[in-house]
């Protein structure tokens, strides 16, 4: 049995325009494939550049791609009216995920990623756990690398729907 103590840096920053309008810059920086297709086209793709050409065709330039989203505020609205809205999205880019999969086995426990958009009283939060963070214990510089240049493209990204 192996128990490894993880730190997590998170990012987060605030945005003072509606939930709605931060949600909808957000959905529009990501992208939304039909994920049947993609699975089908990386099961059937017969190298590694075919892979990437599907995913590259997926992401459209957005580079990350929508997997999943758990809309917290509405279970919290079921016990109390006026909860504060709250979305996580699962997001990630196979490509990338698997560049750092390849050199660190655990970085699969934190890819996808997570992006938490939630309404607090100061503003609209987007929070995101930084993957270099999650990975800097593994001392893996290759791995590390990939994780910085992803977490500089979300940060920037989020920077970006916030304003």
């Amino acid at each position: 049995m192996t128990i490894r103590t993880v730190s997590v840096q998170r990012f987060s920053v605030t945005s003072h325009k509606p939930f709605s309008d931060v949600v909808a810059a957000f959905e529009a920086a990501i992208s939304h494939p039909d994920m049947s297709e993609l699975h089908r086209q990386i099961s059937a793709a017969d190298s590694y550049a075919e892979v990437e050409r599907a995913v590259s065709k997926a992401t459209r330039g957005a580079e990350l791609i929508e997997f999943m989203r758990l809309d917290l505020g509405k279970i919290l609205r079921k016990k109390r009216a006026t909860a504060p809205h709250s979305l996580r999205f699962i997001v990630g880019n196979p490509v990338i995920m698997s560049q750092m999969v390849e050199r660190v086995a655990d970085a699969g426990s934190y890819a996808p990623l997570t992006i938490l958009i939630d309404e607090r009283s100061d503003g609209v939060h987007l929070s995101y756990d930084r993957m270099e963070s999650f990975l800097s214990e593994y001392r893996d510089r290759e791995a590390s690398t990939v994780a910085r240049d992803l977490d500089a493209k979300v940060e920037a990204m989020l920077t970006s729907v916030a304003r």
